[in-house]
């Protein structure tokens, strides 16, 4: 089964050679490249997130799989799907899902489970795939999508993604998220700068409580707090921004924008 393109053509270019140009653009070359058990990485448009993505996946190591845990904007599927496909397309090419892995996590699960609904029409999984598939063609992924907001349940995710890592180490996790929407880029800096501190300190339950505490519209903070547990399970010690930006400095207007966050965790 394949997983086809939903918004290739919209979020970015629909064909190999324009879609490989506009990632030249935004992937430069690193010679100090970082293998890393994490990455928050944004799912605008290219025109809007995709410089600050590029840095983020010009930072760091691209291993032979990439878990992607996505937000579920559509609210459709099983709150902690894993999808079902063999294979997700891009202009591209068709990039592999890891089976023996998804096999893995879904075996003994209290949360997971396979459920190629959820992430179907899902743009905050499918913009990370062209960046895994540029820097490094022969990665698999496994494409997970959640809705849950459940910290229990969400700490069960983390320990058991950290299972799998801990079994290999030539594993990432990319944790697709936007940070503040539709507010004033100043309010929005102040709003995102409780939730990145919370990351920065590598505290997942804090983080949650103040995303919700304070009404922060960071889409995907329940994907990052999955990360968060299973990077620290997998003995990370440190989180680094790469770039903290926004949409006004495209659109040039600062009143309302959304904002965008790359960050790794080693």
């Amino acid at each position: 089964m394949v997983r086809e393109s939903a918004v290739a053509g919209m979020f970015y270019s629909g064909d190999e050679r324009s879609l490989k140009k506009e990632l030249s653009k935004f992937i430069s070359f690193n010679e100090s490249k970082k293998r890393v058990i994490g990455l928050i990485s944004p799912h605008a448009g290219y025109v809007y997130s995709g410089g600050c993505a590029g840095k983020g996946f010009s930072m760091v190591e691209i291993p032979d799989t990439v878990i992607i845990l996505g937000v579920n904007h559509r609210g459709v599927g099983y709150s902690f799907a894993v999808d079902g496909n063999n294979f997700w397309r891009t202009p591209l090419g068709d990039v592999a899902v890891n089976i023996e892995l998804r096999s893995k996590l879904v075996e003994d699960s209290e949360v997971f489970k396979v459920d190629s609904i959820a992430g179907r029409d899902e743009h905050s999984l499918e913009v990370q795939v062209p960046f895994i598939q540029y820097q490094n063609p022969d990665a698999k992924i496994l494409p997970i999508t959640i809705s849950s907001n459940n910290f229990k349940d969400l700490k069960n995710g983390g320990m058991e993604i950290a299972k799998l890592i801990n079994s290999n180490k030539d594993i990432m996790i990319v944790a697709s998220s936007d940070m503040s929407h539709y507010i004033d880029a100043e309010e929005a800096k102040i709003m995102d700068n409780k939730a990145i501190d919370k990351i920065l300190n590598l505290d997942p339950e804090g983080l949650f409580k103040t995303v919700f505490e304070n009404r922060i519209s960071m889409c995907g903070v329940c994907p990052v707090v999955i990360m968060l547990i299973a990077a620290i399970e997998s003995g990370a010690k440190k989180a680094e921004i790469i770039e903290y930006t926004n949409s006004g400095k495209v659109t040039h207007d600062f009143s309302e924008v959304v904002a965008y966050l790359s960050m790794m965790i080693y």
